[in-house]
């Protein structure tokens, strides 16, 4: 079973969208597993504190090294398989591929960062894969924990209701899905294309390839191949 683990100063903001539609119909089934760890159970002194000023000066606080590799080794074990994830803006972008390579595995460990990041060191000596949702910056790493998550879980066998569903969906094909359409079949003066009402599914599918190619081409030329 998909089994994730979250450490946050946040444990309040799961399961949060996660506990809603399709991932928390799963969860309720018992598809995927959610635990959520205080990093500021180890925190340090009477106020449990977790970051410090950054070394060599600038704005912000950064979470301590000790600190959060204490949250780690007293929640986790060293034969712990799942992979150990860190949500910030500097990690590698988070594809669809990704996501699906994730959800066939035993699940993930996430770290969530907050104030201006985590001490180098433990991302080195725990082994921490930094994970970007984007080209952005949050407040801290939970959101996009959640949007992660929310990728992985959907894709877990059983949690869609047609193992088909996902398979036309953007860039699992390379391509952004086509256009969809549904009743009524005329609205403001928009009508359904009508190749979509013919029944014949050959074209339908050539229609579609056509509108994802077109679509991807005009939005997204980077996840096209380059021409020769």
């Amino acid at each position: 079973m998909f089994s994730a683990s979250v450490l946050t100063l946040y444990p309040d903001m799961f399961p949060g969208p996660l506990g809603q539609s399709l991932s928390g119909d799963a969860l309720a089934r018992g598809l995927w597993a959610l635990e959520t760890r205080d990093i500021r159970e180890q925190g340090l002194g009477r106020h449990r504190a977790v970051d410090d000023t950054p070394a060599g000066g600038g704005p912000g606080m950064v979470i301590r090294a000790d600190v959060l590799a204490a949250s780690l080794d007293a929640n986790l074990t060293a034969e712990d398989a799942r992979p150990r994830l860190l949500m910030s803006p500097r990690g590698r972008p988070l594809t669809q591929a990704r996501a699906r390579d994730l959800s066939q595995g035993p699940g993930v460990i996430v770290v969530c960062g907050r104030f201006e990041g985590v001490d180098e060191r433990v991302i080195e000596a725990r082994g921490l894969e930094e994970i970007s949702i984007g080209d952005y910056v949050l407040s801290g790493g939970e959101i996009a924990a959640i949007v992660l998550l929310d990728a992985c879980v959907r894709l877990i066998p059983g949690v869609m209701g047609k193992t088909e569903s996902g398979s036309d969906e953007s860039f699992e094909n390379g391509l952004l899905e086509y256009p969809q359409y549904t009743r009524p079949r005329d609205w403001e003066n928009r009508a359904i294309p009508d190749i979509l009402l013919s029944g014949d599914h050959a074209k339908i599918a050539a229609w579609r390839r056509a509108q994802s190619e077109r679509l991807t081409r005009e939005r997204r030329p980077d996840l096209l191949p380059p021409k020769a």
